[in-house]
């Protein structure tokens, strides 16, 4: 960037930066702690990259530290598409609802939460895309604060996993095969965001709520199976 005289750089961080919090919601003053997977540590490497690069260079950044993107876009053209045994819970559940996978594995319902599993907060992918436009905008018209400005990007909303699986079922009208199962380590208890900046500064609204994440989420998941068929039964005629 610096080489190319590149001014402005928006990058993609996480909540996982702040680790295990001590309070939430956390807010972007909440302090970085020690990441609980590789993942949140990657985050943190970048984000330290990033506030060294701008101290010695023209480049000006903003970290946007996303919370839990799910869904897909509203078109049903793009989604998400993970490689091998998804990881998140949105596409594991959608790819349990489909068949892809024999069952839902929740990891800890013995957590101290309102119903024993872990509390997220889960965001529409299209309100993320929405955020990084503003987010250039923002730095193009020399709105910053300092030369690396930070936003979380959450809906405020702390949401279960038992709560987001009642809400995919209530949407696609599906009864998800789903097993409890022990707790997964460096999964932290409870985490959602304080967005207050990025709605004040960047002037964001929040457009998708949990069940259109979850009704775009099972439309693409249906789009991509019947995809795959059509590709089949054309290599099949291939034949």
């Amino acid at each position: 960037m610096d080489e190319f005289k590149v001014d402005h750089f928006v990058f993609s961080s996480s909540c996982t930066v702040y680790g295990s919090p001590d309070t939430i919601p956390v807010t972007e003053q909440s302090p970085i702690k020690k990441a609980e997977s590789p993942y949140g540590s990657t985050k943190q490497m970048g984000e330290e990259v990033i506030t060294n690069v701008v101290k010695a260079t023209n480049t000006k950044s903003i970290l946007l530290r996303y919370f839990n993107p799910v869904g897909a876009h509203p078109s049903v053209l793009i989604g998400e598409l993970p490689l091998g045994k998804p990881a998140n819970l949105v596409p594991a559940i959608t790819q349990a609802a489909i068949g892809k996978i024999p069952e839902l594995t929740v990891f800890g319902t013995d957590y101290d939460t309102r119903d024993g599993s872990n509390i997220r907060d889960y965001i529409h992918v299209s309100d993320i895309g929405h955020a990084h436009t503003l987010a250039l905008q923002y730095l193009i018209d020399n709105k910053n604060k300092t030369n690396c400005d930070i936003f979380n990007l959450g809906t405020g909303n702390g949401v279960s996993v038992l709560e987001a699986i009642a809400a995919f079922e209530e949407v696609s009208g599906q009864k998800l095969n789903y097993k409890k199962g022990p707790r997964r380590p460096g999964d932290v208890v409870a985490i959602y965001a304080n967005n207050d900046y990025a709605t004040s500064a960047l002037g964001w609204e929040i457009k998708y709520d949990l069940k259109e994440m979850m009704r775009t989420a099972w439309a693409w998941e249906q789009k991509v199976k019947k995809d795959e068929e059509i590709i089949k039964s054309q290599k099949f005629e291939l034949n």
